[in-house]
């Protein structure tokens, strides 16, 4: 075991868990300590950062920055876990809706918005986890609700049944919700279908690197951990991109 002390940008790839991502960084970089700043859901990509020794003491200070996604929601189905991995709850027409009402109802969710947290997560309600409590058949008559802050939320194209969007948000922001909230407000439902994190704080996509990467030239990849004080001075300094610079 080696100690390394900082933050690995990870781009997470597709159906793991951060969980699982975490393990396999930490065990290609053979540390002892490993966590994430951010979960990322298993469909989800994109910018996990991942902890390693003493850095798993800036857990506090990732999660309080913004994060940039860029994701694709399905009009007309929604599932029961609000994304592409649920079972289908219910299927609507979707050729009323017009790309102008799905622009003007994108900008009601501009702001501070109250969210349902989704039954899928790993919030707690009485001491258990909402996502066990679902996998048992228990339905809650109302579910916990945060109050979450959308700084922007652009609608990049508009190819009926698909939405592509650009949002800005603060920490705790479900894109699952904010996607089928998106449609219920349209009248047809919807769903996320696919979702990419491009920025965490200072972190973003293009600094970050893969799983493939690091498992094959572990040795560089110590170069690529962010040094705990490094992390610190983010708020006036960068991120180091790849070729270090």
């Amino acid at each position: 075991m080696m100690q390394v002390d900082g933050v690995f940008n990870l781009n997470k790839p597709p159906r793991i868990t951060s969980r699982q991502a975490v393990d396999r960084v930490k065990h290609a970089l053979r540390v002892p300590k490993a966590g994430h700043g951010g979960t990322l859901d298993p469909d989800a990509t994109g910018v996990l950062l991942v902890c390693l020794g003493k850095g798993t003491k800036l857990f506090d200070q990732l999660q309080k920055g913004t994060k940039e996604y860029e994701g694709t929601l399905r009009l007309g189905i929604t599932t029961d876990t609000l994304d592409a991995s649920g079972n289908v709850q219910k299927v609507s027409d979707v050729g009323q809706v017009t790309e102008e009402e799905i622009r003007v109802v994108a900008q009601q969710f501009m702001g501070e918005i109250e969210q349902a947290v989704p039954m899928f997560s790993a919030v707690k309600h009485k001491g258990k986890r909402l996502y066990k409590l679902a996998h048992q058949g228990v339905a809650l008559d109302e579910l916990p609700k945060r109050t979450v802050r959308v700084e922007s939320l652009e609608v990049l194209s508009v190819r009926p049944p698909h939405v592509q969007f650009r949002v800005v948000c603060s920490k705790g922001t479900y894109i699952r919700v904010l996607a089928a909230d998106i449609g219920a407000s349209l009248g047809c439902g919807a769903h996320l279908s696919q979702l990419t994190r491009t920025r965490s704080g200072d972190f973003t996509l293009e600094s970050s690197h893969t799983l493939d990467w690091l498992e094959e030239q572990p040795s560089r990849a110590y170069e690529a951990v962010v040094p705990v004080d490094v992390v610190f001075d983010m708020g006036v300094g960068t991120v180091p991109t790849k070729d270090g610079r």
